[in-house]
């Protein structure tokens, strides 16, 4: 199919073959190929000139499909960084998969969230006490979704107690969810991004305390530690199937875990951080989601630490 255009040296032509109507010619692109003018004198502002676009059909192997809809799962969901993660993932164009312990009532309302942004969601109880069992959860949820590409361990426990005090109990539960659930979820999700063949994000929520003790939590420092040196693991070893791993290391943030909301993290006073305040979930979530971007193709293994200066602050440190 050849296309006849007539324009003059004062306006750009190149635009006009853009704005061509395709309908009658699928599977196809078009080509500028001859500039003729017919007039017999020079080549100068006005002159008309008639530019001759050929329309080739492309091979059927190089048309292009409607893309694949981009799955994210975030697990613990229902509240705080994971409910704001699932929502800035769906403005990204993530369908989600949202999970919950014990709170699924906040995990509806995440799903009622991801929904008004035009989002498809699903919904499922994980509890990661059972790191087996919540794997046999995830695969479900994957399945009901169809897909994975992206991964967000957020899941996360926290039993407070010094080093002579804490029990084995505790010392299992903390690293039953931060550490195997890590593992278990990461596999099952690497396993499937494997399958599928087109790479796949996984992003670890730690802790700031990956990098530094909590004092009176000696399960929870030493949980995040090896959550940490886990990613690096997960980086190197999925690197070759374009699977990126990275952590996310918060700082304190706003959250009912630390029994605040999102609104205080303008109001409370926390002078002991260079920032003066806790963080809020979207400096977290926005991390996440610029991990999960296109923008992040050439990161992996790495630790983003989002703490509002606490790590540069001392024991000398008395605030501003």
């Amino acid at each position: 199919m050849v296309v006849y255009l007539t324009f003059n040296l004062t306006h750009r032509f190149l635009p006009v073959c853009v704005s061509l109507n395709y309908s009658q010619v699928p599977s196809s692109r078009c080509v500028l190929t001859q500039i003729v003018n017919p007039g017999a004198g020079p080549s100068a502002n006005g002159t008309i000139f008639i530019a001759v676009y050929t329309f080739h059909t492309l091979p059927e192997e190089t048309v292009m499909t409607t893309p694949q809809r981009k799955v994210a799962i975030v697990t613990a969901s229902d509240s705080g960084i994971g409910s704001r993660c699932a929502e800035m993932l769906a403005e990204q164009g993530f369908d989600i998969g949202i999970t919950w312990r014990s709170d699924e009532e906040g995990a509806q309302r995440t799903a009622k969230r991801v929904a008004e942004i035009g989002q498809r969601a699903e919904t499922i109880q994980l509890d990661l006490a059972d790191p087996p069992a919540g794997g046999k959860v995830l695969q479900q949820l994957i399945d009901k979704l169809g897909r994975i590409d992206v991964l967000v361990n957020n899941a996360g426990a926290n039993f407070k107690a010094d080093f002579m005090d804490v029990t084995w109990e505790d010392w299992r539960k903390t690293f039953s969810v931060d550490v195997d659930g890590v593992f278990i979820c990461g596999q099952v999700a690497a396993r499937n991004m494997i399958k599928q063949g087109q790479g796949g994000r996984i992003i670890n929520i730690t802790s700031v305390h990956e990098h530094t003790p909590l004092p009176g939590s000696v399960a929870y420092t030493a949980a995040k530690h090896a959550a940490g040196g886990l990613t690096k693991s997960m980086a190197l070893s999925l690197l070759p199937h374009n699977i990126l791993v990275n952590a996310v290391a918060p700082g304190a943030i706003a959250t009912p875990m630390n029994k605040m909301t999102d609104g205080d993290a303008h109001k409370v006073k926390m002078p002991e951080i260079p920032a003066g305040r806790p963080g809020d979930t979207h400096e977290i979530a926005s991390m996440v989601a610029w991990l999960s971007s296109e923008w992040a193709t050439y990161t992996t293994g790495q630790s983003f630490i989002i703490d509002g200066g606490f790590m540069l602050a001392n024991p000398q440190f008395k605030g501003y």
